[in-house]
């Protein structure tokens, strides 16, 4: 029994979880709702696959670095803590994304630098004309 799998899994959720925590991005910002939001989305991944093995679409190919622990035929635990970090990873850049544009609308106007003029607008005062 390997854990290496699951381990950089939980590293990455830690990650998410981190970053989440430091900018208030999903469950440090409202909760419930982030609970809610992420418990939906596991459930549907976890129905879609659900309906892929029963279909014969996905099937688990053993490997060295999973545990071998199935929570039913071909559904390795390690795909729940994926799809738990996937939907984590999905709402903390939909609200960072969010952020940035919220930023970008309201950021005060930059100061205009003169540009340097252009031929046709030297030509027009050409003629002596002072502005």
């Amino acid at each position: 029994m390997n854990f290496a799998h699951l381990g950089f899994l939980l590293f990455s959720l830690a990650g998410m979880i981190i970053l989440d925590a430091r900018h208030k991005l999903f469950f440090f910002h409202a909760p419930l709702r982030a609970a809610v939001v992420t418990v939906t989305g596991v459930a549907f991944f976890l129905l879609w696959d659900i309906a892929g093995i029963v279909h014969g679409i996905f099937l688990h190919g053993a490997s060295d670095l999973d545990t071998g622990i199935l929570l039913g035929p071909e559904m390795p635990l390690e795909e729940v803590v994926f799809l738990t970090f996937l939907c984590y990873l999905t709402m903390n850049l939909v609200a960072l994304v969010e952020r940035l544009l919220e930023w970008l609308q309201n950021r005060p106007e930059r100061q205009s630098v003169p540009t340097a003029r252009s031929d046709s607008d030297r030509s027009a005062n050409a003629g002596g004309d002072v502005s």
